[in-house]
């Protein structure tokens, strides 16, 4: 890992913990809300994870596994793939259409995995005082990280346009095998990014299904 402009890049390795690497991300108010949360006070970020009432266990577990194949699958659907794989593809296929394409299913990501964290969070909060305070970290950390998580996630496209580039470059004029190969990768680069954000809230669900599963096992 490397360290440029105050962003945590993939590149070379570091010899600093994780910890390090996340004070990058972090400023002084940011840190003050997460020791907050860690040291289980109360703060805004856990009355928001306390609100609504939330769903049971099985319930957010199901929608989470609902919400995964939903996204998935529109990434599936995506017409530019089909194309890709059912042809004919025309090697005019521009980039701005893929872009268009890319940014739309990153909307739909933050939309809908939005939404689902918070009703994760909501379950958690009410489920037991250690769980509630694992809500107002998750808070806590999302409120901290958003905005650099998608500011680096916003610099995807560009990544992926230099890659159009160099497939298309490396193909005689009016072939359309490199944009096949980088229809490919885009759909893989999406679904890889559908992983990744999933991560906090699938994390927090496992945690939801284990404490269930703890306390059914003590009244049995």
């Amino acid at each position: 890992m490397t360290v440029a402009d105050g962003a945590v890049a993939v590149g070379a390795p570091s010899n600093q913990t994780l910890a390090e690497r996340l004070g990058l991300w972090l400023d002084w108010t940011d840190a003050i809300t997460l020791s907050a949360a860690l040291n289980g006070v109360p703060s805004a970020a856990g009355a928001v994870a306390e609100s609504g009432t939330p769903a049971s266990a099985e319930a957010i577990a199901n929608e989470c596994a609902r919400t995964r194949a939903g996204l998935a699958k529109a990434i599936a659907a995506e017409g530019l793939f089909a194309v890709g794989k059912t042809g004919p593809l025309h090697s005019a296929t521009d980039f701005p259409t893929c872009r268009r394409a890319y940014l739309a299913h990153q909307r739909a990501m933050t939309t809908r995995l939005g939404a689902l964290r918070a009703q994760v969070r909501a379950a958690l909060a009410k489920a037991s005082p250690s769980l509630q305070r694992l809500a107002a970290l998750d808070a806590a950390m999302d409120d901290a990280l958003a905005a650099r998580e998608g500011h680096l996630l916003a610099k995807v496209p560009g990544l992926l346009e230099r890659h159009f580039v160099r497939l298309r470059q490396a193909q005689p004029e009016g072939s359309a095998d490199g944009v096949a190969e980088f229809l490919e990768h885009m759909q893989a680069v999406l679904l890889a990014e559908l992983a990744l954000r999933l991560q906090p809230i699938e994390a927090m669900v496992d945690v939801l299904m284990s404490a269930k599963g703890d306390e059914a096992a003590r009244r049995s």
